[in-house]
């Protein structure tokens, strides 16, 4: 298996996290995903069942299969996601389903977290019918940017993408999605940017997006970089400080996600 350990870890704060980012950014990621009814649609590495919701809400009539590795976060996923789901603890390099089973794949911020994306992409399409669709988000900690700037928050979110690199990972992939699905064998590859501006005239943003999904992402590895040398106390102190001060009254914050759409020949 080529996953890599999440560098986000698996608390009570961090599933909370992660549910205000899908549903603050449901309009953004999931414009234009929506599946036929009766098709079969697999989510790779579902996690807490976060993205899972907003998948059955837009899909209420497709046949939505979800897998991942952590029997702890599917039973989070389960008690999210009311409405009928099957559930399935499975390696994605490793999947319980015959050959071409679906007519369409979602994996969305997954593929950052393993040392081998483009193996996984490659693995997947084993389960993908020929003309099926694949569509994958995913985030890039490089296209962050803000005002008031500050070279300590920059600091700050340098370090989770340290940590995450040490662990296998990749937090700059976005950049990367497009040549991956491609090298991986897929057809018809498509990407494009999710942009996230927010200021204080999108209040909605501001505390879903950078106070409860951004900043506290960097915030959550703090004792991490501490131990690893990667930061003192009082540095990371005033890099997290700094990011909380882009979300108050004069302050602006922006991000870009990448989500590609493509086939299987």
């Amino acid at each position: 298996m080529s996953t890599t350990d999440y560098v986000h870890g698996y608390s009570a704060p961090e599933a909370r996290r992660l549910g205000d980012q899908a549903d603050t950014l449901a309009g953004l990621l999931h414009a234009g995903t929506a599946y036929p009814p009766g098709s079969r649609v697999l989510e790779v590495g579902c996690g807490v069942g976060a993205q899972t919701a907003h998948l059955v809400a837009s899909s209420p009539d497709a046949h939505l299969v979800a897998v991942d590795v952590s029997a702890a976060s599917l039973a989070q996923a389960r008690a999210r996601v009311t409405a009928p789901v099957e559930w399935h603890q499975a390696d994605l390099y490793a999947l319980p389903f015959p050959d071409a089973y679906f007519d369409h794949l979602f994996v969305c911020f997954v593929l950052e977290h393993l040392r081998d994306p483009r193996g996984a992409l490659v693995a997947l399409r084993r389960v993908l019918r020929p003309g099926g669709t694949l569509t994958v988000i995913e985030g890039d900690h490089g296209s962050a940017f803000f005002h008031p700037n500050s070279p300590a928050a920059q600091a700050a979110i340098d370090c989770q993408v340290a940590l995450q690199s040490a662990a296998g990972g990749n937090a700059l992939i976005g950049r990367q999605l497009a040549p991956l699905v491609t090298a991986a064998g897929y057809a018809n590859v498509r990407a494009h940017p999710c942009h996230v501006y927010a200021d204080r005239t999108r209040p909605t943003l501001v505390e879903g997006f950078t106070r409860n999904t951004f900043t506290s992402m960097v915030a959550g590895v703090g004792a991490a970089a501490l131990a690893a040398g990667l930061t003192t106390p009082a540095e990371w102190t005033r890099g997290i400080e700094d990011l909380h001060r882009t979300a108050e009254e004069d302050g602006t914050f922006h991000y870009t996600f990448t989500k590609a759409v493509a086939t299987n020949p």
